[in-house]
């Protein structure tokens, strides 16, 4: 494992990856039980080892609070029980970043993964590998092969069963394209809550039925239930989706009436969501969940009116491989055992077929991924509740170059980061943006509908019930200046909106830059065009502080790092 890193140029003089023993065993994870998954998700189509920092808030709000996966740093740690300056603590927080991230690496990777995804399998005979969505969607060649870079590198894996989110935005017919054609006997597409508008009649299959080492187990498929919300509505004009909470049942008492021993919902809800569910639905065994990025390395164990469900969450961006075992005696489940492993690049060898696939797939884009923006002075990244670096870039851009007073971005929570005195290149920003709707936009809007906008985000990400939360974090705001109150009422959350420290003004209009609009009809110059030529014309971009709103009433919160 050392020779490897060393080949890696890893910084082996470093006394904190010495001193842990727990970096030589970390994919040391011998078989137990019969009853295997693997599972990934929000990898949003990165192929190559990243940098990535995980937020440093991530509030919870009602029966939330201080309960995972709202915990951050420190306290996450302290919750799964890691310590601090471990490679494991780099991989699931954002302490001490940049110097983890130059002690132990990139991290991801498809290469890489499949290296992992292959160890696992070999200890673990029939174990099924599992990939929870938006996996097509978060690159610029993925964007520009229309998810095929991703679909064929999902199985050269080896996928089984895959969900959705973000495949959908690049519209029904392309879904079913591949699920028809590339999937066909290969990779089993569910998810129970998709239907016809028409007469309600399921889009894909709702599961699927396997036999593992002499036991019958089922997978039900939960696709993101805001899909048409979320993202513009033609997309999936004639679907619907929702969570489905009354279908799903009736799916899990028809897999186990079918003879399922051991039933896993593979879902994309998010994790607030998955675990209501746990709570209200009965005969499921685990939920093995995705959406909100969240790295869970413990899981939760949710009681519900027929015993007990275990609830995951995988992260993203490649990061992490779940594994859960389950040892089934006699058709009934008499223990569990999960990890979640993250996947250093630099103890993992590449797959040789994988990077084979990658170099190829890249090959007619490599010179438009390559091309030099610019460079920055300090970490760009995305992921935490209020903003990010690369967020704050994003809506300066916006507002330089359409003469904006303020700029939205969207809450996303998938991107790539950056560390000090790198070059921004093409390709980390089509991380950032690429998605087949971020046109650029300018637009005179009222200050009252800004406010009610912006509330509307808000709901959705701090409504105390899950079933109404979307998953996404608060829109980015250039230029203007607010207060935010998380346990505030709906409508009543965002306070003290200022704009040049004038409060603004309900009446009167404002000139308001933004991208990725959800309205059916709506154009505009690329948003990855403008943040470009800005760069360009900056060549060096300083160190960057977020524009972030001032929290009331989060004090002590364990989802926050001042």
């Amino acid at each position: 494992m050392m020779g490897v890193a060393a080949a890696s140029g890893m910084m082996l003089n470093s006394k904190s990856l010495l001193a842990q023993p727990s970096v030589e065993k970390l994919y040391d994870i011998p078989k137990f039980g019969n009853v295997h998954f693997l599972h990934f998700t929000d990898c949003h189509a990165q192929l190559n080892p990243i940098y990535f920092r995980e937020p440093t808030v991530n509030l919870g709000v009602g029966d939330a609070l201080g309960k995972p996966p709202h915990l951050v740093g420190e306290h996450l740690l302290k919750y799964v029980g890691v310590k601090p300056h471990t490679p494991e603590a780099h991989a699931f927080t954002a302490l001490n970043f940049e110097e983890a991230a130059k002690t132990y690496g990139k991290v991801g990777g498809f290469s890489h993964l499949a290296t992992l995804v292959k160890r696992m399998k070999a200890s673990r005979p029939g174990a099924l590998l599992l990939d929870g969505g938006d996996t097509w969607q978060g690159s610029g060649t993925a964007l520009w092969t229309k998810g095929q870079d991703m679909v064929d590198a999902c199985l050269e894996l080896g996928v089984d069963v895959m969900t959705a989110h973000w495949e959908m935005t690049y519209g029904d017919k392309r879904v079913q394209e591949i699920v028809e054609n590339d999937f066909k006997d290969r990779v089993d597409f569910v998810a129970q809550n998709v239907k016809t508008l028409d007469f309600e009649d399921p889009v894909f299959e709702p599961y699927t039925l396997k036999e593992m080492n002499g036991v019958k187990v089922a997978v039900i498929g939960q696709a993101f239930p805001y899909t048409p919300i979320a993202h513009p509505r033609h997309f999936v004009a004639d679907w619907s989706f929702g969570i489905q909470e009354e279908r799903m049942q009736e799916m899990v008492d028809e897999a186990r009436s079918k003879g399922a021993k051991v039933v896993v919902v593979l879902s994309h809800n998010g994790m607030d969501t998955d675990i209501k569910l746990a709570s209200r639905v009965r005969g499921i065994d685990a939920i093995m969940g995705g959406h909100t990025h969240d790295a869970m390395p413990k899981p939760l164990i949710v009681d519900n009116a027929g015993g007990k469900t275990i609830v995951t969450n995988a992260g993203s961006n490649s990061k992490f491989l779940g594994v859960l075992d389950f040892d089934v005696v006699n058709g009934e489940v008499k223990e569990f055992k999960y990890r979640l492993l993250p996947v250093f690049c630099h103890f993992l060898p590449a797959d040789p077929d994988m990077d084979k696939l990658i170099t190829k797939v890249r090959a007619p884009y490599e010179s438009k991924l390559n091309e030099k923006l610019g460079v920055t002075a300090d970490t760009l990244y995305r992921r935490g509740n209020f903003n990010g670096t690369y967020d704050q870039l994003i809506v300066d851009a916006l507002m330089d170059v359409k003469g904006a007073e303020i700029a939205f971005s969207p809450g996303f929570r998938w991107g790539t980061s950056l560390l000090p005195n790198t070059d921004i290149l093409m390709e980390h920003l089509m991380d950032q943006t690429a998605t087949t709707y971020s046109h650029s936009t300018l637009s005179e809007i009222k200050g009252g509908q800004i406010k009610a906008i912006m509330e509307d985000v808000a709901d959705n990400l701090f409504n105390p019930d899950p079933y109404y939360q979307q998953g996404g974090d608060m829109v980015r705001v250039g230029g203007m200046q607010y207060a935010i109150e998380p346990n505030a009422k709906v409508g009543s959350r965002i306070q003290d909106m200022r704009l040049n420290g004038k409060l603004i003004d309900d009446n009167k209009t404002y000139k308001v830059a933004g991208w990725a609009p959800v309205a059916e009809g709506a154009s505009g110059e690329p948003v990855w065009d403008v943040v470009a030529t800005w760069i360009k014309d900056k060549k060096t971009i300083p160190s960057i502080k977020p524009n972030v709103p001032r929290v009331i009433g989060m004090d002590g919160n364990p989802g926050f790092i001042s």
